[in-house]
């Protein structure tokens, strides 16, 4: 087995555009799980909104990338108000069953042959970030060494932008949770009910979580579409919700540091495991009768499952949670 690769793909993964891409989706589920106690189950339909808002308005409509952000930023806002207004009036389940329905939908929309002109169909959008790479101060194609890991210009342009997107969501929740809007919505998690007897408008601030969160997942998908330079609609399928669902509660749920911490364990686990297994292929360790190449690809979720399910029983409130923070009024 070629351990040099292994452990420079692990490493290397803390700081990869995917990384980015679940730790922000995690950070906006931290919003609406984590101190709101939302049931949000469909954030790949933000993510996605993101993605293609951006993609749609650039390589479609022919405007700047700077006005596609903000297109993306947007229909994630339209999204969450078309989710919320009738679900948040309802108990919490219903607003599960919305977004994961809705989630399901705009992915099938956007890989419908009838949106092929507009949305690419199954082969998406591409090609259409490099007004962002003109901006680059790192040569784009050059390989930049950083002792045994390597990253192109592009790579280091993106990661560097990414991870300072990421840090600013996480100074605004630590401002905002330090706020009296952020105490209304850890009582709102509490007991909505004591909340509303107290004259605050509950479901006004349940619409501002599920906005915000939602616009911190679609910023997930644009840093992820700008980096692959394409946009895919199997990307956003229903299991990229529940990876950072999975990375929320590794990390801590209503910690600032959870999303961000649980993101970057879980995708580089996930990764790692990926590459274990895969040299172990090459190398005969397993045999194919016990694990075909078709298999192996599955191997990685089945493993991380199952340390979820051990977490969930041993620490449930995560690396960095509080056991008091999961305890909210469904």
């Amino acid at each position: 087995m070629n351990w040099n690769l292994i452990f420079t793909s692990i490493f290397s993964a803390i700081f990869i555009k995917e990384t980015i891409f679940y730790v922000l989706g995690a950070q906006g589920l931290n919003i609406h799980y984590g101190y709101t106690g939302l049931m949000n189950f469909g954030q790949a339909g933000f993510m996605a909104v993101g993605a293609y808002g951006l993609a749609v308005s650039v390589e479609t409509f022919g405007w700047s990338l700077w006005v596609g952000i903000l297109v993306g930023i947007g229909w994630a806002i339209l999204l969450a108000l078309l989710l919320g207004l009738p679900a948040l009036r309802l108990r919490g389940d219903y607003l599960a069953i919305v977004t994961i329905a809705a989630a399901e939908i705009i992915r099938l929309v956007a890989r419908s042959e009838s949106t092929e002109s507009v949305a690419g169909g199954n082969s998406g959008i591409n090609n259409f970030a490099g007004a962002f790479y003109d901006l680059n101060p790192w040569v784009n194609t050059r390989r930049y060494d950083f002792g045994p890991f390597s990253y192109s210009g592009q790579d280091l342009w993106i990661q560097a932008v990414g991870w300072g997107v990421v840090l600013l969501m996480a100074l605004l929740t630590f401002l905002l949770m330090r706020s009296p809007w952020g105490r209304v919505l850890r009582s709102i998690r509490e007991n909505e009910d004591a909340v509303r007897s107290l004259g605050k408008n509950v479901y006004a601030y349940k619409m501002q979580s599920l906005v915000l969160g939602g616009v911190m997942g679609a910023l997930g998908g644009i840093v992820l579409a700008i980096g692959n330079q394409s946009v895919q609609p199997d990307t956003f399928a229903t299991r990229t919700t529940f990876i950072c669902y999975g990375a929320l509660i590794l990390g801590g749920a209503a910690r600032v540091w959870g999303p961000v911490l649980g993101g970057i364990i879980f995708y580089v686990a996930f990764r790692g495991l990926d590459v274990i297994i895969r040299q172990m292929e090459k190398a005969d360790i397993v045999p194919e009768s016990i694990m075909t190449s078709t298999q192996s690809g599955v191997v990685r979720f089945v493993f991380l499952g199952g340390a979820l399910m051990l977490l969930m029983v041993f620490r449930p409130q995560g690396i960095l949670g509080d056991r008091k923070e999961l305890a909210f009024d469904g």
